[in-house]
């Protein structure tokens, strides 16, 4: 299988596979796309309860239930604290 990139995704992973993070491009891919695709089925098995949720939260917010943001701020960085099963996106 051959795979053309972008001249700055393939500097990206160049940066990357130097750093010493991966051994070869080869290996930075394998892993790459391993984490695509566990991503792609937890959401795809978690879809949803995913809408039904944004659902509720977007109804809350209409009714004027709404959180206030330093909350949503530490609960967001206790979360970050917590290992959880779910894949970590950004």
């Amino acid at each position: 299988m051959e795979i053309r990139l972008r001249p700055e995704l393939a500097e990206l992973i160049k940066q990357d596979v130097k750093r010493g993070s991966y051994q070869t491009v080869d290996e930075f891919v394998e892993r790459a796309v391993s984490m695509l695709h566990e991503q792609e089925v937890w959401l795809a098995q978690n879809r949803a309860e995913i809408e039904t949720e944004i659902g509720e939260g977007y109804a809350a917010a209409q009714r004027g239930e709404l959180i206030d943001a330093d909350a949503v701020r530490s609960r967001l960085a206790e979360l970050k604290r917590v290992p959880s099963d779910k894949p970590q996106r950004g």
